[in-house]
């Protein structure tokens, strides 16, 4: 418990370094953040500090409807290639510059401009935007895109200061400055960040909380134990096997709801040098791997009822899930008879993983139940923001990660597939599944659009760039005397309207 020791000691530091009338809501995280740059981030709990500090041109609500935030009202063509906001009016960013359309449009540039930029797939259809009025912007398209709305809800429309990006460039991520409720105090990599409150926020009367301080805890026991000893006010991905022990504490407070996004294993297809592996090299290995693997008894094992088993980017109770394509059951001698057709015996490979002891547990099961196929897999542990660089990079052969999910289906496939999209980190690469996926964002009809999911998940499914495993819930757990805290699907943690009492 001495990680946990140096954890409260930090936090306890920064308490007293408040004021006394100040409020500070102290939140674990499962992870640490990556660059707090909203053009060049990957991480999910990236997303949860920017939901404090940057706003966005529109939300999502709990029920998974786009609401207004900085845009209050927005119309398309009747073409569908031209998309117009209202925006908001009285904003200040948090270096007391003006928020106007001049502001969305550098940002949206920069969004698609920049060279470190990740979001420039999830704007790949814009042509051009433009400032039509001090608080009106026009987004002009290459072609119709249904998807542009629920992208601009994420990190491509969380718009940030043109003097701050101008100023920093690439190093923005070093002292962000947004729209936000929350702005940017301090950043101690794996130990802390520090946001405290907008005083000039448009709706900083909805804000009750004076500072913010997130600490990255991978340990979901220790993260617990911090929260039950009052070093911590809230955590977020409970583990499924301590949601019982939150439940019957009674100064704690259970949210939990089942989410959108899913689990993964990204296979190296065409990343660089170590591609060149047996289980890159040969889609049957994929598929005899994938075999190998009950989805269900892990799924069970290791989130305790809280998950369901999955095979596609979408879970079975999705609207999308292709329903041709079901979750396979496990059939260790067709995955034996696919190893022997590809000419090995014994296949050595390795895979990254998160230091999480949620994800260890899982990949240990997948360990055991792979090696009865054939697999000799080494499990190499890293902290997860490393994981994410060295899978850019293409330092891996095997890659054990997650996606949280967006509102719309695009935003759960499209940029891992797509030939050189911002997320696609195996570098698979399939024209019909472009065409496919890029019919798909054009077209208003749903149904038209299932076929086109339909039709790139079959292909998919035979590639397996991305071996899917399944769907978990979020869990929250948070002391009794927080209120006005909203459990959504996509995992965030919403801070306006939320209070801590006493």
């Amino acid at each position: 418990m001495k990680f946990a020791r140096l954890l409260t000691t930090a936090a306890a530091a920064a308490l007293f370094a408040l004021p006394a009338f100040a409020i500070e809501l102290k939140i674990g995280l499962q992870d640490d953040a990556d660059v707090l740059d909203p053009a060049q981030s990957r991480t999910f709990v990236g997303r949860i500090v920017y939901t404090a500090m940057c706003d966005k041109l529109v939300d999502v609500s709990p029920d998974l409807k786009i609401v207004p935030q900085l845009a209050t009202e927005w119309n398309w063509s009747a073409d569908g290639k031209e998309l117009t906001m209202k925006l908001r009016q009285g904003v200040k960013f948090q270096d007391e510059t003006p928020f106007n359309a001049e502001a969305v449009v550098a940002t949206i540039e920069r969004n698609m401009t920049l060279p470190e930029s990740r979001r420039k797939s999830e704007l790949s259809s814009v042509q051009k935007v433009e400032a039509t009025g001090e608080y009106e912007v026009r987004f002009t398209l290459k072609s119709p895109d249904v998807t542009l709305l629920a992208q601009l809800s994420d990190r491509a429309g969380m718009i940030v200061s043109p003097k701050a990006a101008k100023e920093l460039g690439a190093k923005f991520g070093d002292h962000p400055v947004c729209a936000g409720p929350f702005k940017f105090v301090e950043r101690v990599q794996q130990d802390r960040i520090v946001l405290e409150k907008f005083q000039d926020y448009w709706n900083k009367d909805n804000v009750f909380i004076d500072k913010i301080t997130y600490l990255p805890i991978p340990d979901s026991t220790v993260r617990l134990a911090n929260l039950r000893s009052g070093d911590l006010d809230m955590i977020e991905r409970v583990a499924a096997t301590d949601a019982e022990t939150v439940k019957s504490d009674p100064n704690l407070v259970y949210k939990d709801v089942v989410n959108t996004g899913w689990l993964g294993i990204y296979a190296n297809v065409g990343n660089g040098a170590r591609a060149d592996n047996p289980i890159g090299k040969d889609k049957r290995l994929r598929q005899a791997f994938s075999l190998a693997i009950d989805r269900d008894a892990a799924m069970q094992i290791v989130f305790e009822g809280t998950g369901v088993a999955g095979n596609q980017p979408f879970p079975p109770s999705s609207p999308w899930f292709d329903k041709n394509v079901p979750v396979p059951a496990r059939d260790v001698e067709k995955a034996k008879a696919l190893v022997e057709a590809a000419g090995f015996d014994r296949i050595p490979v390795e895979m990254q993983v998160s230091n999480s002891p949620v994800v260890m547990q899982m990949m240990q099961i997948v360990q055991s139940m792979v090696a009865e196929a054939g697999f000799d897999l080494t499990l190499k542990t890293t902290e997860f923001a490393t994981l994410l660089n060295e899978q850019t990079a293409g330092n891996y052969q095997l890659s054990r990660s997650d996606w949280s999910g967006r509102v719309d289906p695009d935003g759960n496939i499209q940029q891992f597939v797509t030939c050189g999209a911002g997320l696609n980190d195996s570098k698979y690469c399939n024209a019909d599944v472009d065409k496919l996926l890029n019919e798909a964002r054009q077209s208003p009809d749903d149904s038209v659009r299932k076929q086109k999911y339909d039709a790139a998940t079959a292909i998919l499914n035979d590639d397996l760039p991305i071996i899917f495993l399944g769907h978990q819930s979020w869990i929250w757990a948070l002391h009794k005397n927080i209120t006005g805290f909203v459990a959504s699907p996509d995992g965030m943690i919403r801070l306006v309207g939320v209070k801590k009492e006493g």
